[in-house]
């Protein structure tokens, strides 16, 4: 039996959606599959690339983003007091920082040739959803990756604040929901576990 690829969304303002996409991406790996990982809006500071990219040669493994979190002026108040110690630039809405717009439809072509290329069975844009509300590409890139990856291919997309758009188009979405998070009591990212 030929396999089928669907469209998974994982989203929400609850922890978990790297890593949801992490698992699935070893779980895969260690059927044969080959995995195109992409990750936006992150560089390689985080602790999954220090075994991700050794993991397997059927693992590409790509980051596009920048060393600094980025926030729209309008939400800046709401968002200043979870980025504390963090470097981040506020930009009015839209007008996003001009290179990191240009970084990250770098990172879309390379999607658009995994979802095409047949060289993948599953490609992962981990935070896409997120460079997409922060308007550094527009809802209809990841409409033209739906629309126009192999049949074979499943993806995987994942990020803060899907679209309802996106919502109808996936086939499996899950919202990972923040019940309760230390964070909020002053606890900053740890690594090997948020970081």
């Amino acid at each position: 039996m030929k396999f089928k690829g669907y469209v998974q969304v994982y989203t929400g303002d609850g922890k978990g959606k790297t890593t949801a996409a992490i698992g699935l991406a070893i779980r895969a790996l260690g059927a044969g599959k080959r995995v195109c990982f992409l990750q936006f809006m992150k560089n390689k500071s985080y602790s999954e690339h220090c075994i991700l990219n050794n993991l397997s040669r059927n693992l590409t493994v790509k980051t596009f983003g920048k060393p600094f979190f980025i926030a729209k002026k309008e939400e800046f108040d709401r968002l200043k007091e979870e980025v504390i110690g963090e470097e981040i630039v506020v930009f009015k809405s839209g007008f996003p920082p001009r290179e990191y717009v240009a970084l990250i439809h770098e990172g879309m072509e390379v999607a658009k040739r995994a979802v095409q290329s047949g060289d993948y069975d599953i490609v992962i844009l981990d935070e896409v959803i997120v460079a997409v509300y922060f308007e550094l590409i527009a809802g209809s890139e990841l409409d033209f990756l739906i629309q126009n990856k192999l049949d074979s291919v499943e993806l995987v997309l994942t990020g803060r604040k899907a679209s309802k758009e996106l919502i109808e188009k996936a086939d499996l979405v899950t919202e990972m929901k923040e019940i309760k998070h230390y964070y909020t009591n002053g606890i900053e990212a740890r690594v090997g576990i948020e970081n």
